[in-house]
């Protein structure tokens, strides 16, 4: 289960990063480096926490033409990490160019390629916001599974999409289509800002290949035991 869960560290500096990392200890070996922290500190995050024999999922969300998709994907297939995203909504030839890029650059380096899986919609977006603001009609669901089915033509290992999507994606892309499930809150954690959220147990059940958990870790007072809670959890569930 360890090798399923990936702990988001979503801090605006690497020294309270590696501390987090530090306080989990042997407990979390997979962490998710987004935006904030990768942009303040730039590979050199990713680098200590390969030293430390951690994997990682780097969540920067590529999505731009795809030519410069492309590029992106060979700069942060680079770093040797395992996971890399980029957003469906840039369509299929900027998915299917950021695929190609990793390839290529991976054999190229004579390292693992990473998974590249797509954002579908985030978590904090609901069917009102969705509609109203971002101009999409329909439910939800709807447009989680068009994008995933896209992401799969494309050619890419998988997505990202709420728990909540979960069976509607594997009944349209199959079982072996990974499926990376933010916005996981157990039974005794707060939901903050997300809006579609699922227990890891019942995201387990459901057939995540992996979960990210942010929060209910990074903000526990025993950030190590609310990790192994959620393991433990995870376990129970198959």
């Amino acid at each position: 289960m360890a090798d399923r869960l990936y702990v988001a560290l979503d801090f605006d500096n690497g020294e309270d990063a590696l501390r987090m990392v530090d306080r989990l200890g042997e407990t979390v070996r997979c962490y998710k480096v987004g935006m904030e922290l990768y942009f303040k500190t730039g590979p050199q995050i990713l680098h200590q926490l390969q030293e430390a024999g951690k994997q990682i999922f780097l969540d920067l969300k590529i999505h731009d033409i795809p030519n410069t998709a492309a590029g992106a994907a060979r700069s942060c297939t680079s770093f040797g990490v395992s996971i890399i995203n980029v957003h469906a909504a840039g369509g299929i030839e900027m998915m299917k160019q950021a695929k190609q890029a990793a390839i290529e650059t991976a054999a190229a380096l004579s390292i693992d390629r990473p998974l590249v899986i797509a954002v579908t919609q985030l978590t904090s977006t609901d069917r009102q916001m969705m509609n109203e603001q971002i101009g999409i009609q329909g439910s939800v669901e709807d447009t989680v599974v068009r994008y995933a089915k896209l992401a799969q033509e494309a050619g890419l290992d998988g997505v990202v999409a709420s728990g909540q999507e979960l069976a509607a994606i594997r009944q349209a892309c199959g079982d072996g289509f990974v499926t990376v499930i933010p916005g996981i809150r157990p039974a005794w954690a707060a939901s903050n800002d997300q809006k579609r959220i699922l227990t890891p147990a019942d995201a387990i059940k459901a057939g995540a290949h992996r979960l990210v958990v942010g929060r209910p870790i990074t903000h526990a007072d025993d950030p190590q035991d609310a990790a192994k809670r959620i393991l433990e959890e995870m376990e129970v569930s198959l």
